[in-house]
């Protein structure tokens, strides 16, 4: 076989799926230079990750997609429960809630995983990326300056690129967690194997998300996809194996449900898995990091998932910014895994939790789907970048508890003459809010930290980035959390500092 010649590249991503493609965006929008290989010939064609939950949107608000992500998605529909040929009434899997000044994006919002890959893909597109299909990554060895990543090309021939680290978002088979020899802890929380299925479908309505719990066979449940004219077949097999041709789906349809096998009009994907909970014991070896399902496997239920992935790539692209255009120390790497496994290990419990609840019938348990699974109430408290130096908010030296802490994601609020503070976050910079009685401190780079001074107008009230805050100095991370919250401006370079290669005087202070 013919060895490709090497190319050097900042960041090597492996796998171009979600994960990936949100990665490969904020990446290419911070000026790094990555490559993005997918070993498909096209991107996922399946629905299989079909809910964005509030804090997942407003990722991809700041990423610059959410127009997109409004238009082709949908509202969850209610749900239609179903005794053979019987409607058993209504009901809600979800706990809705209007969207606030503080949670513009009240509810998870339905949209195809097929599209939201296309979403990610066309902006990367816009920012001059693109998808390399057909490579497969083989290999990976690393030294102190880089890792070579081996790889087979669409035309047989093999190759190495050298990068200067590697991200592994290549799925629950991830092939770079092979070579990296690392494990995964977890378990088949469910010895059913499921089918899911895209189709087209006709002879029932598309105002519910249809459920046959009780079915001969297992539970059968029939989403309409909201975007698509598709349906998302999702069945449970308890006394055969599965079949997802289109005569098998035919059969199931037939035999579980009134609908009538003539009815499905085309199988569009299928898949057939074994619900699994499992994490990988590590997220990071050297300079290869793992993201998405290749780092940690959840059931379908809850709609963690994908969501967790994504967020996965947003909390390491401003590092992997940081280190290779801002000079910041590598150390700071080191914060992916320090941050991130403790979220997806809480996360994976929830999706764990709604599982067993719905596979044991406890309808009850299994239509819990509230706040807990909106990403909103995640935060990095006590964490590596964390700062809270507001000891003397209240007279017993704590704060009031509605009050954000360093570590908590940043609340949107409207702003004076009109906009939101989500307008000032959005981009790969920093942002310093001062509120009430605090000041910008001099001599803090504007190429790093975007500063604003915000007064409410008496018409926000409650309302308002005051009300939401409090008064102090907050330093917003890229990825939308609180880094720092104080009252000293004294405090704000020092903080600064660490996310750049600029000496600490430079920033306007000469505190270490």
């Amino acid at each position: 076989m013919a060895l490709n010649s090497v190319r050097d590249v900042d960041v090597l991503i492996a796998g171009a799926g979600p994960t990936g493609l949100a990665l490969a965006v904020d990446l290419a929008r911070r000026g790094i230079s990555a490559r993005l290989v997918e070993q498909a010939d096209r991107l996922f064609p399946g629905s299989r990750g079909k809910g964005l939950q509030p804090r997942t949107l407003e990722v991809l608000d700041d990423l610059g997609v959410i127009d997109a992500v409004l238009a082709f998605g949908g509202p969850y529909p209610l749900m239609m429960s179903w005794q053979d040929d019987r409607r058993l009434g209504e009901w809600d899997l979800l706990e809705r809630f209007a969207p606030t000044p503080r949670a513009p994006y009240g509810e998870v919002w339905m949209l195809t995983q097929w599209r939201t890959q296309e979403i990610l893909h066309e902006r990367l597109r816009e920012l001059g990326g693109v998808v390399e299909f057909g490579i497969t990554l083989t290999g990976i060895t690393q030294d102190g300056d880089g890792v070579d990543a081996a790889l087979s090309f669409p035309d047989g021939t093999a190759g190495t690129v050298r990068a200067r680290y590697l991200v592994a978002a290549d799925g629950g088979r991830s092939a770079g967690r092979r070579a990296l020899g690392v494990g995964m802890t977890g378990e088949t929380i469910d010895p059913h194997p499921i089918l899911i299925a895209d189709l087209l479908l006709g002879g029932i309505d598309r105002d519910h998300w249809h459920v046959w719990p009780k079915a001969e066979g297992g539970t059968v449940m029939l989403c309409p996809l909201a975007g698509t004219d598709h349906f998302q077949l999702l069945a449970q097999y308890t006394d055969t194996g599965p079949d997802g041709s289109v005569e098998g789906v035919r059969a199931l349809v037939g035999a579980r449900t009134p609908i009538g096998g003539e009815q499905v009009r085309e199988v569009l994907w299928s898949s057939v898995f074994h619900p699994s909970a499992a994490m990988a014991d590590r997220f990071r070896v050297g300079r290869v990091f793992l993201a998405g399902d290749a780092a940690h496997i959840h059931s379908p239920a809850g709609g963690q998932g994908l969501n967790t992935s994504v967020q996965d790539a947003y909390n390491l692209g401003w590092k992997l910014g940081q280190v290779l255009r801002h000079g910041a120390d590598a150390g700071l790497l080191d914060s992916y895994e320090e941050e991130r496994l403790p979220i997806a290990a809480d996360v994976l419990g929830i999706s764990t939790r709604l599982h067993g609840a719905t596979r044991d019938g406890d309808d009850t348990a299994a239509r819990q789907r509230g706040t807990d699974t909106h990403g909103l109430e995640l935060h990095y408290r006590g964490g590596p970048l964390t700062r809270e130096l507001r000891a003397d908010a209240l007279p017993d030296g704590t704060l009031p508890d509605a009050a954000p802490r360093a570590g908590d994601r940043a609340p949107d609020a409207p702003l004076a003459g009109g906009g939101r503070l989500f307008d000032l976050f959005r981009g790969p910079h920093f942002t310093l809010l001062a509120l009430g009685t605090a000041h910008v401190p001099p001599g803090i780079p504007a190429d790093l930290v975007h500063a604003h001074r915000i007064d409410d107008t008496p018409e926000h009230g409650a309302s308002g980035a005051h009300a939401a805050y409090g008064d102090g100095l907050f330093l917003v991370r890229p990825d939308g959390y609180i880094g720092l919250a104080t009252r000293d401006p004294a405090d704000v370079p020092a903080y600064v500092a660490r996310f750049t290669d600029r000496p600490c005087g430079e920033l306007g202070h000469d505190r270490p």
